[in-house]
Parts: structure tokens; sequence; C-alpha cells
């Protein structure tokens, strides 16, 4: 296992939820970090929290001026780059029967089309580090939640991409992987209309029960996968299922 320190990382979608967890995670262990996002005030509360080593860098992955100007300003804060972590992305939900052709391409472009043309600006950054890509799954690829094909759908293709990436890159000792969370709360169905804060936090209590551990997870504990696959050097091609058991499909009832 490489060592921390030191460690250059770009983070997307750190201004909440799991991007700004692993984004301290890494932090206080003393890498520098590179967040981004859409909202300055989120990032800048997360850097200023955070200090000097993290760097809060307003941008959409779904624009190709932003990504580059991303990369360049992570590249630049932490002396290069060891691993890119795309966190960013939207979620849509509706029954099939509803979905437009605009809504679903939408949520592929920031999903998935987005976070692939990341990574291949990374590349020859990540190359003079040997270094690491980390997707996210979810665990919508592992049980089936009616309404929410388009999200199922985008974190399927990336599982798939995980793979795929890691033979091509493989050559060149770029290691890539991807995360699947189980339950853990993020302001994504917040973002995307779909519940209040209040409604949310109710529906992590009653999810709860589902997973074998009876809990829902941490953005930390997240944190602590994600470190394994951005430091373990013979790990890739591989997805890590971290749920705390609710792809079992245990019910409580």
């Amino acid at each position: 296992m490489r060592p921390i320190e030191g460690m250059s990382l770009l983070v997307t979608g750190g201004g909440t939820g799991i991007g700004a967890g692993t984004a301290r995670y890494f932090v206080e262990r003393g890498a520098k970090v590179t967040i981004c996002g859409r909202r300055q005030d989120r990032i800048d509360a997360v850097a200023a929290a955070l200090g000097p080593a993290c760097l809060a860098v307003r941008a959409d992955v779904a624009s190709e001026e932003d990504r580059q100007r991303l990369l360049e300003a992570a590249v630049a804060h932490g002396g290069g780059l060891d691993a890119l972590v795309n966190n960013a992305g939207n979620m849509l939900r509706g029954p099939i029967t509803a979905l437009s052709q605009a809504e679903l391409l939408d949520v592929f472009n920031v999903n998935v089309v987005a976070a692939m043309l990341l990574s291949g600006l990374a590349v020859p950054h990540l190359a003079q580090r040997r270094g690491a890509i980390v997707y996210f799954g979810s665990v919508h690829t592992r049980r089936a939640y009616p309404g929410a094909s388009p999200y199922a759908a985008t974190k399927g293709a990336l599982e798939t991409v995980t793979k795929v990436v890691a033979a091509e890159l493989g050559p060149q000792q770029i290691r890539v992987n991807c995360i699947v969370p189980g339950a853990v709360p993020t302001d994504l169905n917040i973002r995307a209309g779909l519940f209040t804060e209040e409604e949310h936090d109710k529906r992590m209590q009653a999810i709860a029960p589902y997973h074998a551990l009876q809990r829902v997870g941490t953005p930390r504990e997240i944190a602590e996968a994600i470190d394994y696959c951005v430091r373990a050097e013979w790990f890739t091609g591989q997805s890590i299922v971290i749920d705390g058991g609710l792809s079992l499909g245990i019910s409580p009832f």
C-alpha cells in the first residue's frame, strides 16, 4: 500500500456527502485534494474547513472547458496527480413510460460521459505517478428499485467502463476500480427535487433495516474503500460493494 502523505487527488462533486467526506479523509492523512462542484458556496465551505491542502474549483464536469481547467488546477495544486475520484453525478427517476430523450441524455452525459472524458484527460498525469481512477456504481445495480432505471443504467455502464478502462490502462500501470455504495446520506435526491431534507432523513431511517448491519453508511466508510482503490498497487478492474449488506436482499418483515 502506498502512503497517503504527499498524494494529489482530484475529487469531483466535493461539496457535500461522499465527495466532501473523501476530501476530509485524505487531507487529514497528508494528501493534497482538489474538489469541484457547481455550487461555489458548498465547495468553498469544505475547503475552508480543511485548510490550504484542499483547493476548491467551481466547475461543471459536463463542460469540456471546465474539465480541462479543473484538471490543470488539480495538477498545479498537487504537483501532479495520483488519483481521480469521479464522484459527481445526477439523479433521474421516473417510469419508463414517461422518460424523455433529453432527460436521459442529460443524466448519461453527467454520470457517464463526463467521467469518461475527464478520465481520458487525466491519463498522461496519472501515468507519471502510476496512479488510479475511481468510478462510482450503486446498489441500484444489485437491487431493482421501480422508477430508478435511468440512474441504474448509468451506474451499470460505469461498472462496465471500469473493467474495460482497467484493461486498457493496465500497461501504463494505471489502476481503475469502482465503488458500489449502499445507502449513504447525500443531497443527490434533494438536488434532483425528489425529496426535501426532512423527507430524505426519513427515507434514510426507513431503509436502514434493509441493511444486514441495520444502519446506513457514512461518507467516511466509503472513503476507506476509496483509500484501498487508490493505494493498493495490485488491485484493478474490480467493483467493491460496500453497502452494509443492502444488496443481500434482506427484508425486515
